[in-house]
């Protein structure tokens, strides 16, 4: 007994460096999913106006919520298989039908006349889990959806795919759900949304992008939603087996800042996007500079500070990413700002950084779903007051919220200098952050809040049929 006990620490320890390892080996692919998958209740507290229904209201405790999707056939359309947010929650979704026995098809609307490795590599993950994938075009697509007890309908653009079905359109739209990801508002056309009021249900992942889409496609269309889920996103237990395991923590900390060439006391700001506009990282370097200005001219002592940009796309070379580089460049911040390469493993930069930056612009994000993952991490985050980051963040709580726009420059760059100068703050700020995460954002919620949504929506198809 001594000998077996004795044995214990040390296969946890090896445990440990197994997370660890796997994460490192995984930082350069760009399709592994170690840290995906999830959806939470609603964390506003007030109901939104009628049409609206809390995904919380009918959940069953119960230990697979989705196990009466056993036997199931769901057909997903995704308008695109790219490593973009939507395709890949899509594809999550196919595999938490398929772990409890659903029979899962999958087409994609837009393909490129050659397919590339991510989307042959994401294809061929679909089809070792058991997803059958098809083309959208062929009879085969349309005999499934005619016989399919649930469609899945994947972001706003994907709704032009139910015009394949011209006479039979009726058979297949009270089944249908369409999850809406868009916060733009050139998604709001009539090619694009006709069908929407005729819809079984759809879901969406924040309160105030329901509210958007409700206003707008009443206001500039003049069509009436149909009964709308609003479902947050949550971490997986992959993601959270990492962040609560101070080891691979480490040695995954120590990792990237010896790759970056930055010292363990050093403090990390990073933004963890793809590499656009809208995601503010012009903004956020504007107000990183800022920041190092004012320092320097108040003499505050801090640590030595870097911005960390993960999301960058080194092959495109886009207009964009050219005017972060000069603007760099132009304010010699080449020792103070580091570009990393887009990838879907953000667990190791979770672990080596001291602040995430959430900086999306105009409406903000839809959800944001790199803002639960940081604050599993215990990260503080410095957010926009935009969209769905407001249903997170708690704003002096687990972090600070700032304007979107450039009005916001100026309040960011001091939210950068109030995490940094007070080491206190900032480890309250993620503890807080890592707290909310345990009570709203993880995957058992999603299981109980999609479970609910199916439900509903094969209730309201078989009352039809």
């Amino acid at each position: 007994m001594a000998k077996q006990s004795g044995s214990r620490p040390w296969m946890a320890f090896q445990k440990r460096w197994v997370l660890a390892a796997l994460a490192l080996f995984s930082i350069s692919s760009a399709v592994v999913f170690v840290s995906k998958t999830a959806f939470d209740s609603c964390s506003t507290p007030a109901e939104l106006s009628s049409g609206l229904v809390r995904a919380t209201d009918r959940v069953e405790d119960v230990k697979n919520p989705l196990e009466f999707m056993r036997s199931k056939l769901v057909l997903l359309v995704s308008h695109e298989l790219s490593l973009s947010g939507g395709p890949l929650l899509l594809m999550e979704l196919a595999f938490l039908l398929r772990a409890v026995g659903a029979n899962v098809v999958w087409i994609t609307i837009q393909k490129p006349a050659e397919v590339d490795d991510v989307i042959y590599n994401l294809e061929h993950r679909m089809l070792a889990r058991g997803v059958l994938v098809m083309p959208a075009k062929d009879q085969k697509a349309v005999d499934t959806s005619l016989k399919a007890d649930l469609v899945v309908l994947n972001t706003a653009v994907a709704g032009k795919w139910l015009d394949i079905f011209k006479d039979d359109i009726p058979r297949v739209l009270p089944k249908v759900l369409w999850w809406i990801h868009e916060m733009r508002g050139h998604y709001f056309k009539v090619e694009y949304v006709k069908h929407l009021p005729f819809v079984a249900g759809a879901m969406i992942d924040s309160h105030v992008t329901a509210e958007y889409w409700k206003n707008r496609t009443r206001e500039r269309l003049g069509i009436k939603m149909p009964e709308t889920y609003v479902v947050h996103l949550g971490n997986s237990r992959e993601l959270m087996a990492i962040a609560e395991d101070d080891i691979a923590k480490k040695v995954l900390r120590d990792h990237i800042r010896e790759s970056l060439g930055v010292r363990s006391d050093d403090l990390l700001f990073a933004i963890i996007n793809s590499v656009s506009r809208g995601k503010g990282q012009d903004l956020f370097l504007r107000a990183f500079s800022e920041s190092l200005k004012m320092i320097e001219e108040k003499k505050i002592q801090v640590p030595a500070m870097h911005a960390v940009v993960v999301g960058s796309d080194m092959a495109a070379q886009t207009k964009f990413e050219t005017e972060l580089r000069n603007f760099v460049t132009e304010k010699k911040l080449h020792d103070r700002v580091h570009f990393i390469n887009k990838t879907l493993n953000v667990a190791p930069y979770l672990a080596a950084i001291d602040v995430l930056v959430q900086n999306s612009q105009a409406r903000g994000e839809c959800f944001g779903r790199i803002t639960i993952e940081a604050m599993a991490f215990e990260l503080p985050v410095l957010g926009t007051s935009a969209g769905g980051t407001t249903e997170i963040v708690v704003d002096g709580t687990t972090g600070y919220l700032h304007p979107a726009g450039k009005e916001g420059v100026r309040d960011l760059a001091k939210n950068i200098i109030k995490v940094a100068t007070d080491t206190q703050t900032r480890q309250t700020l993620g503890r807080n952050g890592y707290k909310r995460v345990k009570e709203m954002f993880l995957e058992h919620h999603m299981a109980q809040r999609i479970a609910a949504v199916l439900q509903d929506v094969l209730r309201k198809s078989r009352s039809i049929h």
